[in-house]
């Protein structure tokens, strides 16, 4: 009789190509510093850094753009030198706590900064100085709360997550506020905490998508939504709706070009990944769970290596 791996070698070999999940390499930071960890777990680079970030880059010169204190930006080339950095000073007429929760290399060199306290974004040029200042409506008033993850979109316009007003959302270059959505309890009571069992409606991300719909990570609404233009579900990730997986605080997501979501799973425990990448029809890619370099606090990451819709 031939063995099962000569009549089925062909198959058996391209089932088990096709089933491995993907070798990403990740860069986040937690445990006080940024590291780049391989698909093996394995650190490949790191550098200090005792404060807990909420955004991260790695920047296509091969530099990383870094949130190195609770004002402070820096750009810091693999060599570990500093060669740029911003520190977030309260505005003219402010005289309140300031801190810094997203930023983005922008095309022509500057680098937004969204200032919680200050309740703006600015745009920075090489030298620092400020070059732009757009003002954010806050109905909730935080220096810790007034902004989550912020970007500025091809059209010009800045798209806005807004933690502690609960609502993303989008403004003009001059402040105008032109699309907006509110998230909401999803049918749950509001209840404190930051793991699991913490519910509410501070979001922490949103990504544009090419058809014009809006990829949100919702912080402790623990779940992700993709809503059209007038504020509709399209998709949604439910907080247990994977075998296994408890989400707690969706913090960055990654929308890559075949429809797949890469999503940080923060505070969620030992017994829940980190990271993971899901279908649209909700199947489980891949994970990232390694709490020997990153802990429990885990809310800032990319996933390097593949191409992602920003």
């Amino acid at each position: 009789m031939r063995c099962l791996s000569a009549l089925l070698g062909v198959t058996l070999f391209t089932t088990i190509a096709l089933s491995a999940p993907p070798a990403y390499r990740v860069l986040a930071q937690d445990k006080g510093h940024v590291a780049i960890v391989n698909a093996e777990g394995k650190v490949e680079w790191e550098f200090p850094c005792k404060h807990n970030a909420h955004d991260i880059h790695l920047l296509p010169s091969g530099n990383l753009l870094l949130h190195t204190g609770a004002t402070e930006i820096s750009e810091v080339t693999p060599e570990k030198k500093v060669v740029w950095s911003y520190t977030a000073k309260p505005k003219e007429g402010y005289k309140g706590r300031v801190e810094v929760h997203a930023f983005q290399r922008l095309a022509d060199g500057n680098t937004m900064v969204a200032e919680s306290g200050n309740a703006r974004i600015v745009e920075v040029d090489r030298e620092g100085k400020i070059v732009k200042e757009v003002a954010l409506k806050v109905e909730k008033p935080s220096p810790h709360r007034d902004t989550r993850l912020v970007r500025k979109l091809e059209s010009g316009n800045y798209l806005v997550c807004q933690e502690g007003d609960g609502v993303v959302r989008e403004y003009d270059g001059t402040g105008k506020i032109v699309w907006s959505y509110a998230l909401d309890l999803n049918g749950r009571p509001q209840s404190g905490g930051h793991g699991p069992e913490g519910h509410g409606t501070a979001v922490f991300s949103a990504v544009r998508l090419p058809n014009g719909n809006t990829l949100i990570g919702g912080g402790n609404n623990n779940r992700v939504l993709e809503v059209n233009k007038d504020g509709k579900i399209i998709w949604s990730l439910e907080q247990k709706e994977l075998p296994g997986i408890t989400l707690a605080w969706v913090t960055t997501v990654q929308a890559l070009p075949n429809g797949n979501v890469i999503l940080g799973n923060c505070h969620a425990g030992p017994e829940n990944p980190q990271l993971l990448e899901v279908t649209r029809d909700k199947k489980l890619v891949w994970t990232f769970k390694n709490h020997q370099v990153f802990g429990n606090s885990l809310a800032s990451a990319q996933v390097l290596d593949v191409e992602v819709r920003r």
